[in-house]
């Protein structure tokens, strides 16, 4: 990733801080702001107020930047295969535009493929997290992925894992300056990347054997033919990537609209089943009201016969003694 400067020089303490930043970005997004300043109050009482107001002044990430984030610390590796694509197709660029013969096609379809794992990655987070992957939000965070890949681990890359904001992908000028001279071929040998111009430097002798007008000219136009395809083939990219995050957005919202509708028969279903529980609730308190009622008649009917048995034998002994005298 993007290197952070003064990283060398740095203590125990400025790590920590960094760490302490770190987490603040992996939060979820509606406890970005008061941890934050909490974070800040407590390096200012500690006696750092430099940090403490470098803190305070940190951003609190948009939406599609704090996904961007999540996808930086929860699925490192498959975000590592994004610029590592990226990585690849750049290569590939450079050294086509070096006049060598290179197949864009695998490397462009890796990087295709990465953004669009990560994409799928994305939406699940958003789901997660409860936020809706809204056509828009997708297209912003397809965006930043892309330019992500494009810079790679550039030092004119953004800081993964810290965005604040959407990413931009680098102009045409821009693009060319993070082209790797040579290509495959000057990877394979172990030296490492390094940067190509459009306007190749010239030595002193070449520019004295090109002193023609007409070599000049020939050379601007060959520059021009190569800014050209480029150009060409970037468009070419952007077009292709643009339909796929469409396609994927398309996916997103039919998949929001199913669960939308699934939660909506659900709670048609539970607000059913709750009628009828409190109809039967009412059904079966009655009954044990009528239960009750019948018991205590039953019990009082019970106890009109004892008292009647009674009676009847109380008369019977009457009616002996009577005979008697």
């Amino acid at each position: 990733m993007a290197s952070r400067k003064g990283e060398g020089g740095r203590g125990k303490g400025e790590d920590s801080h960094q760490s302490e930043v770190d987490r603040l970005f992996q939060l979820p997004l509606s406890e970005f702001t008061p941890a934050r300043n909490a974070l800040a109050t407590t390096l200012k009482k500690s006696g750092d107020a430099a940090e403490a107001q470098r803190v305070k002044a940190l951003s609190k990430p948009t939406l599609s930047a704090w996904v961007a984030n999540q996808l930086y610390w929860r699925d490192r590796l498959a975000f590592d295969r994004l610029l590592a694509a990226g990585n690849q197709f750049r290569t590939a660029q450079a050294a086509q535009l070096a006049g060598q013969s290179t197949d864009l096609r695998a490397p462009l379809d890796a990087r295709r493929e990465a953004l669009s794992d990560m994409t799928k990655r994305a939406a699940d987070i958003l789901r997660e997290s409860g936020h809706p992957a809204s056509p828009e939000t997708m297209r912003r965070i397809m965006t930043t992925l892309e330019a992500l890949a494009t810079y790679g681990g550039q030092t004119e890359a953004a800081p993964a894992g810290r965005l604040t904001s959407d990413v931009d992908p680098p102009g045409f000028e821009a693009l060319a300056a993070l082209v790797p001279r040579g290509g495959a071929s000057a990877r394979q040998g172990g030296a490492p990347p390094r940067v190509i111009p459009f306007s190749q430097p010239r030595t002193e002798t070449s520019a004295k054997q090109s002193g023609s007008a007409e070599e000049k000219a020939r050379r601007r136009d060959a520059e021009q033919r190569q800014q050209q395809a480029a150009a060409r083939k970037a468009l070419l990219d952007a077009e292709r990537d643009l339909k796929q995050a469409k396609r994927a957005a398309e996916q997103a919202r039919a998949a929001m609209k199913k669960a939308a509708a699934n939660a909506k028969e659900m709670d048609s279903a539970k607000a059913a089943l709750e009628t009828r529980f409190e109809k039967a609730s009412a059904e079966a308190e009655a009954a044990r009201q009528e239960a009750r009622r019948v018991a205590s008649q039953a019990e009082e009917a019970a106890q009109a016969v004892d008292d009647a048995e009674r009676a009847v034998a109380a008369a019977r002994e009457r009616l002996k003694n009577t005979e008697r005298t």
